[in-house]
């Protein structure tokens, strides 16, 4: 498609980030997507995917080189997560959430919390966020886990759900509230916690509606008590590594609505192709063609939004909330169309375990919900436009 190949060599990769895609793609087309559908059917977490990614030293295109990392830019990391959702969502998001886990740490973290952590990431340890509470889902600001200073340590009581990969995870980014200052969003601080600590437990794995292999958890802490020293920034500076680490991993879950939506349309362009019914090919029938065009121009219009985005943060603009917002609502709700228009392309067949569209439609819901929900993006990007 001329479009997409215009597209591709216009993006000026260095060869340095050239070598990391194409490593990506080889990895991605040769093992991910051939053992996405079986990690799904067994709703099994793919180690062999995680352990693939260390040995080629992708954990470390986050980290910065002091701690050991090699890092890429930002809009070469959301391609990196956008072909590896495209074979795999759920390791997509497993990879991306790392990243999102890694981020606070490398923009808020003291020496020591940094020589601590980021050399581990680099390494290839899973990382969590936990902000999400039975109470407090887009609310972020009336979380009630709690943080209480004692002497030289951090008592924590309160539960978290939706935490992805929070059952395996080697370190979570915990949310809660200080208990010295007043019960409001500016108590809201962040604390690192590592797996195995005394009074953190996981609960129970959410049963979803796809992405099987990657887990869901719900999260309980009762008297987990950590060192001052993981106390990330200050007592009340959560909102703002929240908000920060936000519009970070924003655009990560446009990265892996959009592999989703490239997986789905490269299936639904061969299989309109070679399908034949009234004696032409499926693509050949004037309404799916059609259709395919506006998709096919939705999906372009999407990716350059999306490395508009990331050359933002690598220009060094430190409010990119509002971009971010957009680009996860478009690539999510595409993400979304896109299956549902290749499922009902594909017929009786769509619908069936046979091809991959039925999964990738059960994969893109998630999308529009998680790191906060469409209808939260758009009051972000409306806020924007009112006049004060």
């Amino acid at each position: 498609m001329k479009s997409f190949e215009h597209f591709e060599r216009s993006r000026n990769w260095s060869p340095e980030e050239a070598l990391v895609l194409d490593q990506v793609a080889r990895i991605a087309a040769d093992a991910f997507a051939v053992r996405a559908a079986g990690y799904d059917e067994r709703s099994a977490f793919p180690w062999e995917n995680i352990t693939d990614l260390r040995e080629l030293g992708l954990a470390g295109i986050y980290v910065p080189e002091q701690y050991s990392g090699s890092p890429i830019s930002y809009r070469c990391y959301l391609e990196t997560v956008r072909i590896i959702s495209a074979a795999c969502a759920a390791t997509g998001i497993i990879f991306g959430t790392c990243a999102a886990a890694a981020k606070p740490i490398i923009e808020f973290g003291d020496d020591e919390q940094k020589r601590r952590f980021l050399p581990r990431f680099a390494e290839g340890i899973l990382g969590a966020l936990a902000i999400t509470e039975p109470h407090a889902g887009s609310d972020a600001g009336n979380i009630r886990t709690k943080f209480k200073p004692d002497g030289d340590d951090i008592v924590i009581d309160g539960q978290k759900i939706f935490i992805t990969t929070g059952d395996v995870a080697d370190v979570v980014l915990l949310f809660g509230k200080w208990s010295e200052i007043e019960d409001s969003p500016k108590a809201v601080s962040a604390v690192l916690v590592e797996k195995g600590t005394p009074g953190f437990e996981t609960l129970r794995l959410e049963k979803k509606m796809g992405t099987h292999a990657s887990s869901t958890a719900t999260l309980a802490f009762s008297g987990c008590r950590v060192p001052r020293g993981n106390l990330l920034g200050a007592p009340g500076d959560g909102m703002k590594v929240m908000l920060s680490t936000l519009n970070k991993s924003r655009p990560s879950v446009a990265a892996q609505a959009l592999g989703i939506a490239s997986a789905a349309f490269d299936d639904m362009i061969k299989y309109a192709n070679e399908r034949v019914q009234g004696g032409r090919a499926v693509a050949q029938h004037q309404a799916n063609a059609f259709l395919m065009a506006d998709l096919a121009t939705e999906l372009l219009s999407v990716r350059l939004l999306m490395d508009h985005v990331g050359r933002l943060v690598d220009d060094g603009v430190k409010d990119i909330s509002v971009e971010a917002s957009m680009v996860k609502v478009k690539a999510s709700d595409l993400a979304m169309r896109m299956t549902t228009e290749a499922v009902q392309l594909f017929g009786g067949h769509g619908y069936t375990r046979e091809y991959r569209v039925e999964r990738l439609m059960r994969e893109a819901k998630v999308t529009q919900i998680w790191e906060g929900t469409n209808q939260i993006q758009r009051q972000v990007i409306g806020r924007d436009l009112i006049t004060r």
